[in-house]
């Protein structure tokens, strides 16, 4: 008998020490850092919201992730590192769209020059408040940089433009951005040298203050109706003459 008490107090040490080994082998979730984009690989919910605070007042995107599971992807994990802050809209074109998404800091353009996104089917249009992952002429080229829709460009549908998110709330905000330094700025002094660039340069540029996921409010129960109902109104039976 005390041997047998003996295998199992040994069986059930072996088993506890397993335990304690598994949990400390347990990886701890990596910390998110800019200048790490592997770190910031997160799966987006289904439905999220973003609240931008820049320099002219506040506007919200609302995310559908099944427009563009890839693209939603990224603009949910560019949002939780933080990547918006101090971010220019550095193309703003009346009546077309405001371009943004390259990193004051050009150690943070760098970090993600190369995190290219696989082109996706587009699901939805480019219509006002829309908005889409900027990209060149060449496949798979989609990176940081976004624009929000000024007008109807669904013409740009067809070249695989595919919109991820709307501005639901805070448009004629957007559409306040300054727009005098026209539409072909120099994207490479902004990207080499960041917002010393962009402060010399471009002094009245709008930009992002701070960006943040907002929780979805879920909808208020409906109050409960009146068991006392109103009568129609009884139709009058006489006819006015001609």
């Amino acid at each position: 008998m005390k041997q047998i008490l003996t295998m199992m107090f040994v069986c059930g040490a072996a088993f506890a020490q397993t335990k304690s080994t598994s949990a400390a082998k347990k990886s701890p979730a990596p910390v998110r850092n800019l200048l790490d984009p592997s770190t910031l690989k997160a799966r987006a919910p289904e439905t999220f919201k973003v609240k931008f605070t820049t320099t002219q007042g506040d506007f919200v995107v609302q995310v559908t992730r099944a427009w563009a599971p890839i693209g939603a992807d990224r603009f949910y994990n560019l949002v939780r590192g933080k990547f918006f802050t101090d971010v220019a809209f550095f193309r703003v074109i009346p009546g077309f769209m405001a371009q943004f998404g390259i990193s004051p800091d050009p150690k943070v353009t760098a970090a993600w020059s190369n995190q290219n996104l696989m082109d996706e089917p587009v699901k939805q249009s480019n219509k006002r408040g829309f908005v889409t992952f900027a990209k060149t002429s060449m496949p798979n080229t989609r990176t940081t940089q976004m624009f929000i829709n000024y007008g109807d460009n669904s013409r740009l549908d067809a070249d695989g433009f595919a919109p991820f998110g709307e501005v639901i709330e805070g448009m004629d905000v957007v559409d306040k951005f300054y727009s005098g330094y026209g539409g072909d700025p120099d994207q490479g002094s902004i990207s080499q040298l960041g917002k010393s660039w962009i402060l010399k340069n471009m002094p009245k540029v709008d930009s992002i203050k701070f960006a943040a996921i907002v929780p979805l409010v879920p909808p208020t129960p409906a109050a409960t109706k009146s068991t006392t109902a109103k009568a129609p109104a009884t139709k009058s039976t006489t006819t006015t003459k001609q």
